[in-house]
């Protein structure tokens, strides 16, 4: 379930949830810095970024070795450059997310779960009437955004506004493996039973949301890739046909993406997308690009 989390958190801090009202999160010690990796194939030699899209302020995680790649490539590449326009979101979110005549939210979850769910809710702050006018997957998404409020994070903190204000001030051109229109269709596009699932993992993740992200945010740091997979083997094992649509589904489009890239393009994705079943290295390496990792 934690690539789960992370993809979550990142969907909804990028096009949701403004600055956490809460104080913000101690700031982690300097580690040696977050997983790089050279991609290669062709005439394309570019670099691979694996990162957390909401932080704490503060947080140092653009190394020197990070620094070089930024100021060798010649483009940014990140999951979906037009992610950053929030009134487009906002606008996408609304549309795909809303359906007339929706049963309320409680009743879309097993009697056994509906206690939990009542308790999320009123945890986060939110109400079931709200939510009940957003589909599952939305509404698991609200209830994510809500839950995080105790995280002292914040997208303006994260990695994404880092890079692309670094590569605007360079003059080199910013492009995305996909558009959120469809990283938002990868959900909507669920069946309601899966939708539903996915809303009863939120509300099982959402207690313990914040030492999760501490020990994600801490593996990140380091650049230890097992220990955040070790997070998917410990935690709560995520529908098959959610990690499908979510992240196996995606990881080969992006590997299409990828191909048709020349030159030397800093890619930054989400850490959730590095490891698992089908990760993007995996389906990388097995359509010949050599994948080395640099830090």
């Amino acid at each position: 379930m934690t690539r789960m989390i992370l993809r979550l958190l990142a969907v909804l801090s990028l096009a949701l949830v403004a600055a956490c009202g809460s104080d913000p999160a101690p700031k982690p010690a300097a580690q040696s810095g977050p997983a790089l990796w050279q991609v290669q194939r062709g005439d394309m030699k570019g670099w691979l970024f694996g990162t957390i899209h909401v932080l704490p302020r503060g947080v140092a995680w653009d190394t020197p070795a990070i620094r070089e790649a930024m100021g060798q490539a010649d483009r940014l590449v990140l999951e979906a450059a037009d992610l950053q326009d929030e009134q487009k979101t906002l606008a996408l979110f609304e549309k795909m997310g809303r359906s007339p005549g929706l049963p309320p939210l409680e009743k879309r979850v097993p009697e056994e779960e509906q206690a939990a769910l009542v308790k999320a809710i009123d945890d986060g702050g939110t109400s079931s009437q709200l939510l009940s006018g957003y589909e599952s997957w939305a509404a698991a998404m609200l209830l994510s955004a809500a839950s995080q409020q105790g995280l002292g994070v914040s997208q303006d903190d994260g990695v994404e506004p880092v890079l692309i204000a670094a590569f605007k001030k360079a003059g080199k051109p910013i492009g995305g493996l996909e558009t959120v229109e469809r990283q938002f269709g990868a959900f909507d596009t669920l069946p309601e039973a899966a939708q539903a699932r996915l809303l009863v993992q939120t509300v099982h993740e959402a207690k313990g949301m914040k030492a999760l992200y501490d020990r994600i945010l801490k593996a990140w740091l380091k650049g230890d890739m097992d220990a955040i997979a070790k997070e998917d083997e410990i935690g709560e094992q995520p529908d098959p046909m959610v990690e499908e649509a979510i992240l196996v589904a995606r990881n080969r489009d992006w590997v299409k993406a990828i191909e048709a890239l020349a030159g030397k393009p800093f890619i930054a994705v989400g850490a959730g997308h590095l490891t698992g079943r089908e990760n993007l290295i995996e389906l990388l390496e097995a359509k010949g690009f050599t994948v080395t990792r640099l830090q």
